[in-house]
Order: C-alpha cells, then sequence, then structure tokens
C-alpha cells in the first residue's frame, strides 16, 4: 500500500489473491533505487516467480522468470546491471525437481543462465562483488563437491575440495536411495528415500517405518549429503526398511500441489505417500507392507496419529511427538494460513482430539512439558478423549523437556514400541541392563 503522507490517500500497489492461501512467508520485495520498480515474488501463474512492477501505475512490466519451476531464493539484485541472482529448483527436467541450483537472469527476463549446472542440491556464497562464487554441491548418495566459480557463466575457476567415501563404505556404510514413483492422481511424481539397515539381507522380509512431516510451507526429504541420517538410519539399524517422501501438500513444487491441503490438513498426503510406498514394495519384495508404521514430530506427529485414525488399513502402528493435535489451539498464524477463517467444521474433522475415538492400531503419544512451540494440551486433550473412549495407549511426558522428539530416553521408548509391534520383538528390559 502507498500512503500520501500530505493527504493521508491510501493506494494499493501490489495485491495477491487466491482461492486457496496466500503464502505470505514465501516473501520477497525489493524497492529499487530508482524509485519507480519493484521487485516482487509470486506463486499467482502456479509456480513461484519474480516480477518487475511499475511502482507509480502499480502494474507488472515484465515478469522476470517464468516456468514450471520454481524460485527459492533471490540472492542479490545488481541494479547497476540490472541483473538478479537466484536460487531455484525443477527446471531440468527428468531430475529431482527439489535439486537447487543458482542462476543469473536480467530484470527484462532475458540471459537466463545456469552458474551450477552439476547434478545435486546446491549451496553457493558469492564474493561481494558477484564476480565469483563457491559453489558446493551434493546429493544423498553423492559426497559434496566444492569449486570456485565465475560467476558470470558459471565457469569452474578452481576446484577447491571433493569428499572421500572410502572410509565408510569400508565400514559398512549404505547410501540412502532417491525413489520416485507416482502419486494419488497416477501422474505426479513423489520424490523420496529409502534407508537400509547396514547389515541388510534382500532375502529377508523388513517392516517400513515412514517418518514423516507433511506441514505446508516447505518440503522435508532430505535432499543433502550426510554421513548418518539420525531418525532414520538409527532405527533402520534395528530391522526396518526406512522411507521418507514429500507428498502433495508441500512446498517448492506447484501452488496446485500444496494447496491440496488447504482446510484440509489432515490428508497431509497420504494418498501420495501410501501409494509411493506401495510402488516401492513392488519393487522391492522385502519391503512389508503388511506392517507399516509411522512416526513425526510437530506436524510431524499430527501426522503420525491421523495416519492411524484416518488410513488403519495401511499404517498399523504409529509415534506422534510434541503434535499440534488440533488446529484451533495452535499457532494462528500458522494454522489460519492453511485452514482459513473463520474457524468453520473443517477444523473439527482435521482434529485428532475430535476424532482420536477412531483409533485402533497401537500408538504412542510423547510430550515435552514446557513445550514452546505447541501448546502440550493439545496432547493431554488427546489422551483425554481417548481415555474416555477406553482406548489403549502409550504415554511419555518428558519433564522440562521443551518442542522435541524426547531426547535419549524417548528415542529408546520409540524404537521399543515398533519392536514390539512390528517386529514382534520384546525388547529389552532396560531396567536390567
Amino acid at each position: 500500500m502507498e500512503l500520501s503522507a500530505e493527504t493521508g490517500n491510501v493506494r494499493p500497489i501490489i495485491e495477491e489473491t487466491s482461492n486457496t492461501f496466500v503464502n505470505y512467508t514465501r516473501y520477497f520485495r525489493k524497492d529499487l533505487s530508482n524509485g519507480k520498480e519493484i521487485i516482487w515474488m509470486s506463486e499467482r501463474d502456479n509456480w513461484n516467480h519474480l516480477y518487475l512492477y511499475d511502482r507509480q501505475t502499480g502494474k507488472v512490466k515484465q515478469q522476470i522468470t517464468k516456468g514450471e519451476w520454481y524460485v527459492r531464493d533471490v540472492i542479490e539484485v545488481d541494479e547497476a546491471n540490472r541483473t538478479i541472482y537466484f536460487a531455484a529448483s525443477g527446471m531440468v527436467k527428468g531430475e529431482d525437481p527439489y535439486l537447487i541450483r543458482y542462476y543469473r537472469i536480467r530484470m527484462d527476463g532475458t540471459g537466463l543462465t545456469c552458474l551450477t549446472p552439476e547434478e545435486g542440491n546446491h549451496r553457493a556464497w558469492f564474493s561481494a562483488d558477484n564476480k565469483y562464487l563457491v559453489d558446493t554441491w551434493s546429493k544423498v548418495d553423492k559426497a559434496p563437491v566444492t569449486v570456485l566459480r565465475d560467476a558470470k557463466d558459471g565457469k569452474v575457476i578452481m576446484p577447491l575440495e571433493e569428499s572421500d567415501l572410502a572410509e565408510l563404505k569400508a565400514r559398512g556404510w549404505i547410501a540412502p536411495e532417491t525413489f520416485v514413483a507416482k502419486g494419488r492422481d497416477g501422474e505426479t511424481d513423489i520424490w523420496g528415500v529409502i534407508f537400509r539397515p547396514t547389515n541388510f539381507d534382500p532375502s529377508r522380509k523388513y517392516p517400513v517405518l515412514e517418518y514423516v512431516y507433511a506441514g505446508p510451507g516447505s518440503a522435508y526429504t532430505p535432499k543433502d549429503f550426510r554421513s548418518f541420517h539420525y531418525f532414520h538410519q538409527q532405527i533402520a539399524e534395528l530391522g526396518f526398511i526406512v522411507v521418507q517422501s514429500d507428498g502433495m501438500g508441500t512446498s517448492f513444487r506447484s501452488k496446485a500441489f500444496e494447496s491440496i491441503i488447504y482446510k484440509n490438513l489432515k490428508d497431509a498426503g497420504f494418498p501420495d505417500r501410501i501409494a509411493w510406498i506401495k510402488a516401492a514394495a513392488q519393487k522391492y519384495p522385502y519391503m512389508d507392507i503388511d506392517r507399516v508404521g509411522i512416526f513425526g514430530g510437530s506436524a510431524g506427529g499430527q501426522e503420525a496419529m491421523a495416519a492411524v485414525l484416518f488410513h488403519p488399513e495401511f499404517y498399523k502402528a504409529a509415534y506422534a511427538g510434541c503434535g499440534c493435535h488440533d488446529n484451533r489451539m495452535d499457532k494462528i498464524w500458522w494454522n489460519e494460513q492453511w485452514m482459513g477463517y473463520p474457524v468453520d467444521s473443517s477444523y473439527v474433522a482435521c482434529s485428532n482430539v475430535e476424532n482420536a475415538h477412531l483409533l485402533t492400531r497401537p500408538l504412542m503419544l510423547m510430550v515435552g512439558e514446557m513445550d514452546d512451540n505447541v501448546d502440550p494440551a493439545t496432547t493431554m486433550q488427546v489422551v483425554n478423549v481417548l481415555i474416555k473412549a477406553k482406548k489403549e495407549f502409550e504415554l511419555v511426558v518428558v519433564p522440562g523437556s521443551n518442542h522435541t522428539l524426547g531426547g535419549e530416553y524417548s528415542d529408546r521408548k520409540r524404537m521399543d514400541f515398533f519392536v514390539k509391534n512390528l517386529l514382534g520383538v520384546t525388547p529389552p528390559d532396560w531396567n536390567n541392563r
């Protein structure tokens, strides 16, 4: 909005509308020093792109970036040369659409140049004069490489460092596998990762554990190399195949892909996740999809419990940590963005509290007494309904703990829970160890 200090008149310069939600936390605005133009980020054409506005008229002068791909971040606006340096994903067809590369483009939409062409998830740091960049890229199964590049054309000036995985592999390390399969519509690619234990034996049958975080506003499946993915590999070593994917309702694809959860957070991409796991099991018969469990924290805790409430035919056990189980009592800015206002029946339909009586599968709830993000009372409201409905469940309350999956003690409880309910093995008697 523009306000005249002389007359008090107010006029809109830029306005965003949507029939679902405006993702107002995905924000970029740059007022150019000429006082006449503004660079603005918007998802208005179903993809996240940059627009050049005329500040005087409030009209779009130029859509700077365009296509079925996603601007992830603006690094630098070089006003003198009318050039923008930015990060984007999804521009290379056939690749994982979440992999980030760096680009430069002129404000008139011409001269698009990829500065980091190698396949991988890139992280770059530009010199103060924007002449050079240090670029590191990796994938979950590819070790990091770091080089110095020319910021004009991306040409490698000199290599800086390359990691060596020989010692890791010699110790039995197994890289996660990137896996892609069609989602609920039979057309949209869903991307995820598969973790196997280091003593993996393809002749065995392994129960499947899904690590879930499906809250809108981002994507969550690992893309960078790490030698140890804590929540995934730790429990895989006990005899599980652990998976994670980004179903519809998460971000960095099209606006329509993310908007599927509008007023419907309980969807959580489950139709896509279930289709993805079934496709993986068809390729890898050692994945036993008659024994599928799920775990997560925060929004992932809400979703883990929702999995066994609304999809008990597929998910056979759930661990729900620090969950925001009812969107009427969590952070207003997060919940109202995706669920809308005023509060209506959709909040009831998506509430784990209201639907707790549907529980038919093993469930462990974990909550930190001093949760500083999600009100721990939301877990206690679930507990109250479960008790009134005479349901069996387990509850772990960690005194003094904040917003977390509970630390070492709760990690042990979570592993024991799945070992007992999916592996059918009695956990150790920890009091006698």
